[in-house]
């Protein structure tokens, strides 16, 4: 009996299955060349292409046709898995209800208001903190006295703490219905919890045009006020970071003197208005 007999003894194959493996084993890898191509495009994208990507530039890049079958059989044999990236969460909110609305800009770009209590705008903008850790802000603006009335920080972007703060202006006193409360057209300001509260406290919706941040441009200065003067980017921790924007908060409304209210802080520019009115 010969070595190749007693070879395939005891690997319990038949000689025809030997030789049928040496011959695919002298072969190179048969997805090889592919792989190489697939895994280039791959990686270049930072592992976020999925198979229509790699389609489309393989065909652009290689002048390469490949089956979707067989890319996405590759990138499994290979384990070339794509990051997924994250659901937006202004998406989640808007897939609960079919009833958001918008309204239109009522506002419309009167900043210069003389009225105490009779126009605010509303926004949400980011802080980060700690260790690469992301809160919200979300903040309402008096256009006429700049006074910050309300704010609620969060850690995520639920709807609660955009709620919160609508609730928050039954306690700034002197309140006048049918005040406008301006704000974009995002999804927290759409919903119908957060129209169910406005109209509660007979407030009209007032809403900037979509891709227009410069209708409501006074809470996007404030934000950037306080991106600048506050060090929040100091708190290690949650709690310490809501501290840092209550002292803010302070400052801003009764330490903050500002040129364009006659060099006033905002509370002292609200009081000298009301005192105009009387």
């Amino acid at each position: 009996m010969g070595n190749i007999a007693i070879l395939c003894q005891i690997a319990q194959t038949s000689r025809g299955g030997y030789y049928k493996w040496l011959r695919l084993s002298a072969k190179p890898e048969k997805d090889h060349k592919d792989y190489l191509l697939i895994k280039d495009i791959f990686e270049k994208s930072r592992q976020k292409s999925g198979w229509r990507r790699i389609k489309m530039n393989l065909q652009a890049r290689h002048n390469l046709i490949m089956n979707h079958k067989k890319i996405k059989r590759i990138m499994a044999k290979y384990g070339l898995t794509t990051k997924v990236r994250r659901r937006n969460p202004y998406k989640d909110i808007m897939r609960k209800t079919s009833e958001h609305r918008t309204f239109g800009n009522i506002l419309n770009r009167k900043f210069k208001q003389l009225e105490p209590r009779r126009s605010f705008c509303s926004d949400i903008t980011y802080l980060y903190y700690g260790c690469g850790q992301k809160a919200y802000l979300q903040a309402i603006k008096d256009i006429a006295t700049k006074e910050i009335v309300s704010w609620e920080l969060s850690n995520n972007l639920a709807l609660n703490f955009v709620l919160k703060s609508i609730e928050n202006l039954k306690d700034i006193g002197i309140f006048k219905n049918q005040s406008i409360i301006h704000s974009d057209q995002g999804a927290h300001y759409t919903s119908p919890e957060y129209i169910s509260k406005v109209k509660d406290l007979n407030l009209v919706q007032s809403m900037s045009r979509k891709g227009s941040c410069i209708d409501n441009s006074p809470i996007e200065s404030f934000f950037g006020h306080l991106k600048d003067e506050a060090e929040y980017k100091q708190a290690r921790t949650f709690a310490e970071l809501n501290d840092t924007m209550n002292k803010y908060m302070d400052y801003y409304n009764n330490g903050r003197y500002q040129w364009e209210i006659k060099k006033m802080t905002p509370v002292q520019y609200r009081n000298h208005l009301w005192a105009l009115q009387t």
